[in-house]
C-alpha cells in the first residue's frame, strides 16, 4: 500500500529588479490577474501574496518590488519590502529577464539575497526565453549564476508558461512540510478594493509615459454595491506638480478618460460585475519624500533606527 505523501507548504520571494515580470508569473500561475503587471518598471509598489493550493502543497508567493537604487523615500519603502519578504521566505526565487546581460540591478538584488541568513534554497528562474536562442540562453545563465552560486537556474517563460510546471515542482521539493495556511478558495491577501487600485496605477503605466505615472499615488475613496448595478468606485490620484495634473486630465479631460475606461475594463474582469468608475485628480507636493503623505497612501515607511 503506498504512503500518501505529506503535505508541504510555505513562502516564497520572487525577488529581483524591476520589469522582470514577477507579477506577470503570478498573473500566470493563478491562472487569473491578481496582480497589476505592465512593460514599464516598478508597477509593485507593495507586497502581495499569490496564495496556490495543492493537492499535496500550497505555495505562498509573495510577489514584491523591485529591488533598485532608491531616488526618493518611496523607494525606500519599496525596497525594505522586498527585503523583508527574503527574511520571512522558505524558499527564494531569484527572476531575471534572460533576453538582457545582467545589470547593476540584477547585481544589487544578488548581493542582497546572498545576505540573508540563513540562506533559504535559491532558484534562479530565467525569465523571457520565447524571446532568445538556445546559446544565448546559456550564455545569460552562466552570467547571472555568477552573481548568485547558491542558485539553481531554470528556464521560464512567465507570458506563456513555459518551464513553469518544473518551476513549481522545484518549489514544492524544497519547502517543508507543514500546514495549510490559507482557505483553498482564497487566492491573495488584498481585498478587490486594494487590486482596484493597483489596476489603476496599471491604467496610468499604460496610457502615460516619463515620469507622470511613477509621480501619482491611487487613493480609493468608495467602494460599495449599488444593488443590480454593481460597484461604484471613487478614486482620488494625487499628483507631486500642477503640471503633471494637467498632463493627466489631458485636453477636454481625454486623458482620465482613457485612463478610467482601461481601469474600469481590468477591474470589471477582476471582480466579474458591472464598475462605475469616478476618478478625481488632485496635487499632494512631493509626497513620494513625504513620510506623512507616503503613510496616508498606505505606503508604511519605517524610521531610521
Amino acid at each position: 500500500m503506498q504512503e500518501n505523501k505529506p503535505f508541504k507548504s510555505g513562502f516564497v520571494s520572487l525577488a529581483g529588479r524591476p520589469n522582470v515580470g514577477k507579477s506577470t508569473l503570478i498573473n500566470h500561475i493563478m491562472q487569473q490577474k491578481i496582480a497589476a503587471a505592465s512593460p514599464r518598471p516598478q508597477t509593485t509598489q507593495r507586497r502581495q501574496l499569490g496564495i496556490l493550493t495543492l493537492e499535496d502543497a500550497q505555495i505562498i508567493f509573495m510577489d514584491t518590488p523591485g529591488i533598485h537604487k532608491p531616488v526618493h523615500k518611496l523607494g525606500d519603502f519599496m525596497n525594505q519590502t522586498a527585503f523583508q519578504t527574503l527574511s520571512d521566505a522558505d524558499v527564494i526565487v531569484w527572476m531575471v529577464d534572460a533576453s538582457e546581460a545582467p545589470k547593476h540591478e540584477d547585481k544589487l538584488a544578488a548581493e542582497r539575497i546572498a545576505a540573508v541568513q540563513p540562506l533559504p534554497p535559491v532558484l534562479l528562474a530565467l525569465n523571457k526565453i520565447d524571446l532568445i536562442s538556445a546559446d544565448q540562453l546559456q550564455r545569460r545563465e552562466r552570467a547571472f549564476w555568477e552573481l548568485l552560486p547558491e542558485a539553481s537556474p531554470l528556464a521560464i517563460s512567465a507570458a506563456d508558461g513555459q518551464g513553469e510546471d518544473a518551476l513549481l515542482d522545484a518549489i514544492i521539493d524544497r519547502l517543508p512540510e507543514g500546514p495549510e495556511y490559507y482557505n483553498e478558495e482564497q487566492i491573495t491577501d488584498l481585498y478587490e478594493r486594494e487590486i482596484a487600485a493597483d489596476l489603476i496605477r496599471e491604467a496610468l503605466l499604460t496610457h502615460l509615459d516619463k515620469e507622470v505615472p511613477h509621480a501619482t499615488a491611487v487613493r480609493i475613496d468608495e467602494y460599495k454595491e449599488r444593488e443590480n448595478k454593481g460597484a461604484f468606485i471613487q478614486a482620488t490620484l494625487f499628483v507631486e506638480r500642477d503640471s503633471q495634473k494637467g498632463i493627466l486630465i489631458g485636453k477636454g479631460g481625454s486623458m482620465i478618460k482613457k485612463i478610467g475606461a482601461t481601469a474600469r475594463k481590468a477591474i470589471e474582469a477582476m471582480s466579474g460585475r458591472k464598475v462605475f468608475l469616478d476618478l478625481r485628480v488632485k496635487v499632494n507636493k512631493n509626497w513620494r519624500n513625504n513620510q506623512d503623505a507616503l503613510q496616508q497612501f498606505g505606503f508604511m515607511v519605517q524610521k531610521d533606527k
